[in-house]
């Protein structure tokens, strides 16, 4: 049990070995499942839970708390990981209340083991009084699901955030030690959850202007004493500027495509655009992720398999697709046998994707000299078009 401010602690779980959620996100520097304490001098509230596996610990830090009535369980988000614990939690505090909106009590109901009696629902804005504390309620929806809400501690202005402003980071400290470090969590956290819900995002931050926050206490990863790290760091990641960036993700079997993925890198670089370049053969999903954020340009290189893109690129595809970056030019270069149609594949696959999409550069066989001035060629375009966006150093 740790504290943030008087009466208001954290009681939620470390999980230093967790590598990957949901199979799918890798977590390099495990991960957290914050749940937070608030001993009100009439209630007494917590805010969200852990994940299943994990409850015993929640149970225990309640215990040590000395939580003997529990009158409240805010559910922020119904996603298991924070939400999952409750009905353990409400074993153990039968008369306690689950606070939380209405479409996230239908939710609750359809993924948890809770009893429609005992919910409190909320709405947009209402408060709750613990005596002297007061929670304040705002919805945001599509961060990152349709249900998501903010809990906020007028007295102590802190902002009970949930996923909103998260990373994956399991820490000693309650608080953000390396701004550094979090940041770059933080914005693997975003590109990999947040950054389909890009539009959405810009609103509910508009939603929590008019709060005084001193603190954002997430769900995920440490606690933010300054709240303008992070926000600021969401301002900028939703907003349209992209930089002079490129991303290549390629595959290759037999060298003909890693060819030309050397060349147009060499070729980028020479005529000043950066690139970052990554071999989709065991490629971290979030360093991916995080290059997506703001590239101006996306570039997928595939050898044909059976006439389509590798797989390996077909997942690339499927993946920016989901996570919808605000990239502006998009393109696909490699290589084939005898056959192809993995440029109509892929580009079948980026439909999400609202970008201009660049002349392709496919080649039969070994890249020749007409092909590598090709590359060139789509060199100097991206080039220009950076140059037209104002990016271009």
């Amino acid at each position: 049990m740790r504290t943030l401010a008087k009466n208001v602690y954290a009681v939620g779980v470390q999980d230093w070995d967790r590598r990957l959620f949901d199979e799918l996100i890798p977590l390099p520097d495990g991960t957290s499942y914050n749940a937070y304490l608030i001993k009100g001098s009439e209630k007494t509230a917590l805010i969200d839970s852990v994940d299943p596996p994990r409850i015993q610990e929640l149970i225990g830090h309640l215990v040590q708390a000395g939580v003997e009535k529990l009158d409240y369980v805010v559910c922020n988000h119904c996603e298991q990981d924070h939400s999952g614990g409750i009905p353990d939690v409400m074993l153990m505090y039968p008369e306690a209340k689950i606070v939380t909106n209405a479409k996230c009590k239908g939710m609750m109901l359809e993924h948890l083991d809770v009893d429609e009696e005992q919910f409190m629902v909320i709405a947009d804005g209402q408060t709750l009084s613990l005596g002297d504390k007061t929670l304040q309620f705002v919805i945001t929806p599509w961060v990152h699901w349709p249900e998501t809400m903010c809990s906020y501690l007028k007295e102590d202005k802190i902002l009970f955030s949930c996923d909103f402003f998260g990373s994956h980071q399991a820490g000693s400290s309650v608080f953000v030690e390396d701004e550094a470090g979090v940041y770059e969590d933080a914005k693997r956290y975003y590109a990999e959850i947040m950054m389909p819900f890009r539009s959405a995002i810009a609103g509910n931050l508009k939603k929590l202007e008019p709060l005084d926050i001193a603190m954002i206490a997430p769900s995920h990863g440490p606690v933010y004493p300054r709240p303008a790290l992070i926000i600021d760091a969401y301002k900028d990641w939703i907003s349209d500027r992209v930089a002079n960036k490129v991303v290549i993700a390629y595959v290759s079997m037999h060298d003909s495509t890693r060819r030309m993925v050397e060349y147009l890198v060499e070729s980028l670089a020479d005529k000043g655009v950066g690139v970052k370049q990554f071999n989709l053969v065991g490629v971290d999903l979030g360093h991916l992720a995080i290059e997506l954020v703001d590239a101006a340009t996306v570039i997928l290189a595939s050898p044909t398999v059976l006439v389509g893109p590798h797989p390996l690129a077909g997942y690339a595809a499927m993946v920016v697709n989901a996570l919808k970056p605000k990239t502006k030019y998009a393109g696909i270069i490699g290589s084939f046998g005898w056959g192809s149609k993995m440029v109509e594949t892929l580009t079948g696959l980026m439909g999400n994707l609202k970008a201009e999409i660049l002349e392709p550069v496919l080649v039969k066989g070994q890249a020749k000299p007409e092909d590598f001035e090709k590359l060139e060629a789509l060199a100097e375009t991206i080039k220009d078009k950076h140059s037209q966006l104002g990016i271009l150093t």
